[in-house]
């Protein structure tokens, strides 16, 4: 499963100019996943009319990187994304501490879209920096 760095996201919020010149959408499961990160990314209060939307996943940032930490991020994303992401059913979070790195973790969202039953997977990588 490809892992996506959090700080380094190429197309969002567009999926860049073709060359007819035209904004290139996501579509589909890319679409979804893009859905994911600005719901994980986003802290509760940022966006003006909807001051519950979002995850706050950066708030966890400079936390010990230990079971509760990876536990509540787990809580806090599977919460988020079945509040906001209606176009999909999740069927798991792990968080699980980075073999490399003493300060990152690797979340892994299991997940199947409604209007197509197969499972998939949405990973990435958050570096706490502690």
């Amino acid at each position: 499963m490809p892992q996506t760095p959090v700080p380094n996201v190429q197309s969002w919020p567009l999926g860049g100019v073709g060359d007819d010149g035209r904004i290139n959408w996501a579509k589909d499961d890319a679409s979804i996943r893009e859905a994911m990160l600005n719901i994980l990314l986003t802290r509760p209060g940022e966006r003006l009319q909807r001051p519950d939307f979002g995850a706050g996943l950066l708030n966890f940032i400079h936390q010990p990187n230990n079971e509760t930490t990876r536990n509540l991020i787990a809580g806090v994303v599977r919460k988020s994304l079945d509040l906001w992401e209606q176009r999909a059913i999740i069927d798991g979070v792990d968080v699980q501490a980075s073999p490399a790195s003493r300060a990152e973790i690797h979340i892994n969202i299991r997940y199947r879209l409604r209007h197509n039953p197969a499972p998939a997977e949405f990973g990435l990588t958050l570096n706490l920096g502690v």
